[in-house]
C-alpha cells in the first residue's frame, strides 16, 4: 500500500492528506463493530487521520472513533467538531468535554467549528483559546466557511486558523474560482468532504472512461483527481474495510493532462464566483 504524503499545517505540524470520514457512522447499532473494524483496517494500513463530529448520530460515531482507536490514540490525528448552537465560549468547551468522553480521550488534535450559526465568532475562538491553554485541542479550524466568513475570521485571528472543511469533488468546484486560491495563498489546507458526492459522483460516463485507463473504479480516480491538488486533504468515508483499500489505492493513480481534459469537459470549473455549497 502506498505511503500517504503530508501537508503542513500553518503551524508545520504535518497532517495526512487522506483521510477516515465517519459522517455516516454509528446511526445503527448492529453495524457499529464492522465501522470500528473498518477505521482499525485504515490505522493498520497507515491512514492516521480520522474526521467526526459531535452531530455525526448524536455523538454516536464518536463514540465508534473512540472505540476504533483504543490503545493507539498516538496513531492517530483526531477531527472533531462543535455545532454552532452550542458554539458560544462556555458551549464550546462543554461540547469539547462531551466529545473527548465519547471518543475515549483526553485531547483532540483539530477541533472544527461545524459552520456558521447564532454565537459571535469571538465567542467561539475565545472558547478555542481556553481548550488549547488546557491541553484539551491542539489546533483549531473551520468547517463550511465562505470567502465573507474566511475574511471576518482573518480579522479576528489573522494567521492562527488551522483549515477549512468544505464539500468539494469534481461535481462541486465553486471554491477554484476564489476559496482555493486564497486559502492556498494563506497556507491554509482544505479539507474536502463528501469526495465522491455520497456516491452520485460515480454514474458519470467521463469517470468511468478514465477509470477503465488505470484498471481503477470511479471512486478512486474521483479521489485521485482531489489528491493530485496542493493543499487539498480528502476525508472519504469508508464503513467497509475494502472501502477503506479502494480509497487508500487511489493514492497511487497518476491522473494526466488528457485525463484532466476530459474531466475539466465533464465538470466544468467556475467561471466565476459562487455561493458556498453544504450538504
Amino acid at each position: 500500500m502506498p505511503e500517504i504524503p503530508t501537508i503542513a499545517l500553518p503551524g508545520g505540524e504535518p497532517m495526512p492528506v487522506l483521510g477516515l470520514g465517519t459522517w455516516g457512522m454509528g446511526e445503527d447499532a448492529s453495524r457499529a463493530g464492522q465501522e470500528a473494524d473498518a477505521l482499525r483496517h485504515g490505522l493498520d494500513l497507515g491512514i492516521r487521520l480520522i474526521d467526526t463530529a459531535e452531530m455525526y448520530a448524536d455523538g454516536r460515531a464518536e463514540q465508534v472513533t473512540g472505540a476504533a482507536m483504543k490503545g493507539r490514540r498516538d496513531d492517530v490525528f483526531l477531527v472533531s467538531k462543535v455545532l454552532p448552537g452550542n458554539a458560544s465560549r462556555a458551549g464550546t468547551i462543554a461540547a469539547c468535554e462531551r466529545s473527548l468522553k465519547n471518543l475515549g480521550t483526553d485531547r483532540i488534535d483539530l477541533y472544527l467549528l461545524h459552520w456558521r450559526g447564532p454565537h459571535p465568532l469571538a465567542e467561539t475562538l475565545a472558547g478555542f483559546e481556553a481548550l488549547m491553554q488546557a491541553g484539551k485541542i491542539r489546533h483549531w479550524g473551520v468547517s463550511n466557511f465562505d470567502m465573507e466568513d474566511c475574511r471576518e475570521l482573518e480579522q479576528l485571528a489573522p494567521g492562527k486558523v488551522a483549515t477549512n472543511q468544505v464539500l468539494y469533488n469534481l461535481m462541486r468546484r465553486g471554491i477554484e474560482y476564489d476559496l482555493l486560491p486564497w486559502s492556498r495563498g494563506r497556507g491554509v489546507p482544505v479539507m474536502a468532504y463528501s469526495p465522491i458526492e455520497q456516491g452520485r459522483l460515480l454514474k458519470y460516463p467521463a469517470l468511468g472512461k478514465v477509470a477503465e485507463r488505470y484498471g481503477a473504479t470511479p471512486a478512486q480516480i474521483a479521489l485521485a483527481w482531489l489528491l493530485r491538488q496542493p493543499g487539498i486533504v480528502a476525508i472519504p468515508k469508508a464503513a467497509r474495510t475494502a472501502h477503506v483499500e479502494e480509497n487508500l489505492a487511489a493514492l497511487d493513480i497518476r491522473l494526466d493532462s488528457e485525463d484532466l481534459a476530459l474531466l475539466d469537459r465533464a465538470f466544468p470549473p467556475p467561471a466565476s464566483a459562487r455561493p458556498l455549497e453544504m450538504l
